[in-house]
């Protein structure tokens, strides 16, 4: 996560640096560790979530808030998807250990596409024999 550190108004808060140095806006997504399904949408984030023993509060709203029973973590989105930050994605990610993470967007379909390209290659393989 890197950025700028902006004092205003007796606040400090991180603000995040969304270029890449060369004029292009890094976009990042929150990938399903276990699938390597990137989330999409509220509706496949709440699946997941659900299954980790998440519960959706209807409470606000303005927002769409995810709590477990077991703990005092609570997880607060914008009910636009749209508008989930990075921020908002390393908080899911702080609260559900070695089931999620960020990924820049470009990479994580660099990556998908070239195990798509080693899928086919073995499949290819696999026929000839």
């Amino acid at each position: 996560m890197s950025g700028v550190w902006v004092f205003k108004n007796g606040v400090v808060r991180l603000t995040e640096n969304t270029s890449s140095g060369y004029g292009q806006t890094v976009r990042k997504a929150l990938v399903h560790k276990p699938s390597g399904e990137a989330v999409c949408s509220h509706e496949a984030l709440e699946r997941k979530l659900t299954e980790l023993g998440w519960e959706r509060y209807y409470d606000d709203p303005e927002l769409i808030q995810y709590h477990k029973r077991s703990t005092v973590h609570l997880i607060s989105l914008p009910k636009d998807f749209t508008h989930i930050k990075s921020m908002h994605m390393y908080d899911i990610v702080v609260k559900n250990r070695d089931v999620f993470e960020v990924v820049d967007v470009a990479v994580h379909a660099a990556k998908n596409k070239a195990d798509g390209d080693k899928a086919e290659a073995s499949d290819a393989d696999q026929a000839d024999n």
